[in-house]
């Protein structure tokens, strides 16, 4: 599947000099490129231009407003707005914060630029607008007590509505597309998260906790989220199943 070419590219940056060099890059890729340097203008251009903008580009420490209080707000309208982070900020509960929050994926300043386009790539061709569903899509999907509407980003468990990020859903239906087959982790880093296989994270195994105690019965005694020693994880729609 290739990636939307003239795709049109949001970046939020204080930094004029680093958002210059990043437009520049991109515009070469064949991107369109909108450059705002503070939050409430990244909400302003977003809102006057809800069908255009295909993938948000956002700094976090920005005046005023932060890049996460901008990410929440985006995420409470936009639940399939593709975000990727820039920061200076390292530690691991700053990309926690920010998955949480709703981004895609999140790289650390100074970054590589081949890395960044990778990126940008990666999450214009799996999370973008008007790309054609995958062969093996799925739309709806039961396991359990559970319910998930990924059209409508709806997910009811026990029926009860439950909130859910992106990335969250992005991951659930990786496994649920991918469901019996045991998954390596460097899969799931290069397909969900879109890094490379040699970066050293926990995020899967942290969102992979999360879903557990979301559809679980019992998170601590996984029925459906397998992790297989050695291997990676592994999905199981029915446990009871042969």
């Amino acid at each position: 599947m290739a990636e939307q070419r003239g795709a049109h590219i949001l970046i939020v940056e204080d930094e004029e000099h680093l958002a210059t060099g990043i437009q520049y890059n991109l515009v070469a890729e064949g991107y369109r490129v909108t450059c705002v340097g503070d939050g409430p203008s990244a909400l302003r251009v977003l809102e006057q231009n809800a069908d255009d903008i295909d993938l948000l580009v956002l700094d976090i420490m920005l005046p005023g407003m932060s890049g996460y209080a901008v990410c929440e707000a985006v995420r409470s309208k936009n639940a399939r707005l593709p975000i990727l982070i820039l920061s200076a900020r390292t530690l691991a509960e700053d990309r926690t914060r920010g998955f949480n929050l709703g981004a895609n994926q999140y790289l650390t300043k100074p970054f590589d630029l081949d890395e960044f386009l990778s990126r940008v790539k990666n999450l214009l061709t799996f999370h973008g607008r008007g790309l054609p569903p995958a062969t093996n899509r799925v739309s709806t999907f039961e396991f359990g007590e559970n319910r998930v509407d990924f059209d409508r980003f709806e997910v009811k468990v026990r029926g009860e509505p439950v909130r859910m990020t992106q990335l969250e859903i992005t991951l659930l239906q990786y496994f649920i597309e991918h469901e019996g087959r045991v998954i390596p982790r460097a899969e799931l880093l290069r397909e969900v998260w879109g890094m490379a296989a040699t970066v050293n994270t926990r995020a899967p195994d942290q969102f992979i906790r999360r879903l557990r105690k979301i559809f679980e019965p019992e998170p601590a005694r996984p029925r459906h989220f397998l992790t297989i020693r050695d291997a990676g994880y592994r999905f199981v729609a029915d446990p009871a199943a042969p």
